[in-house]
C-alpha cells in the first residue's frame, strides 16, 4: 500500500490554498484603505473619498455604531425607518421629503450623533425614510455648523468646528 496522496488531491490542495491567501490577502488590503480613510489630528479631521466615489464618516447614533454617507446636497440628517425602529426612536410627526427617488413621507425623530474625530449633535431632529438603503446621511444639518472644504478627494473638518 502506497502511503502516497492521489495527484489530483495535491493538485485541489494547492488551489484551495492559494485561494486562501488570495482572499486572505484582499480582506487585508480592503481592511488597511478602511483604517486609513479617515485622518484625526488636533488640527483637523480629513476623510478620503470611498472607492464608491462618496465620503464616509464613522460614528454613532444613540450609541449604535454607524458609517454616514456624507450628503452636502441633503438638507436634513436622515436615516433609514429599520434604523429609527431598531433604535426605538420615538416619531415626532411625518414629513415628506423630496430625494433623488422622487417625493416619499416618513417620519421626524430626535437622536444624538457622534461622529468620529469628536464632532456631535445632541438632540438632532433627523428625518426616518423608508426607502433610504442601508446607510444613514448626513446633511447639512450637521455639516452646516462645521468650518470644511473638499478639495482633491479629501474632506477636511477643521477641528474645534462642533454643531
Amino acid at each position: 500500500m502506497s502511503s502516497e496522496l492521489p495527484h489530483s488531491f495535491k493538485v485541489v490542495t494547492v488551489w484551495l490554498l492559494a485561494g486562501l491567501l488570495l482572499f486572505l490577502g484582499v480582506q487585508w488590503w480592503q481592511h488597511r484603505a478602511q483604517q486609513t480613510r479617515i485622518t484625526v489630528t488636533t488640527d483637523a479631521i480629513e476623510i478620503r473619498r470611498g472607492d464608491d466615489g462618496h465620503y464616509h464618516w464613522p460614528g454613532r447614533i444613540n450609541g449604535r455604531q454607524v458609517e454616514f454617507l456624507v450628503d452636502t446636497g441633503a438638507t436634513g440628517t436622515a436615516i433609514p425607518t429599520a434604523l429609527a425602529r431598531e433604535l426605538q426612536l420615538d416619531a415626532l410627526g411625518t414629513m415628506r421629503s423630496n430625494t433623488a427617488g422622487g417625493m416619499v413621507t416618513g417620519e421626524i425623530v430626535m437622536a444624538d450623533i457622534q461622529l468620529q474625530g469628536g464632532v456631535e449633535a445632541q438632540r438632532l431632529r433627523i428625518a426616518a425614510l423608508p426607502a433610504l438603503g442601508d446607510k444613514p446621511l448626513l446633511g447639512m444639518d450637521v455639516l452646516g455648523r462645521l468650518r470644511w472644504q473638499q478639495r482633491d478627494g479629501v474632506l477636511r473638518i477643521e477641528a474645534g468646528a462642533a454643531p
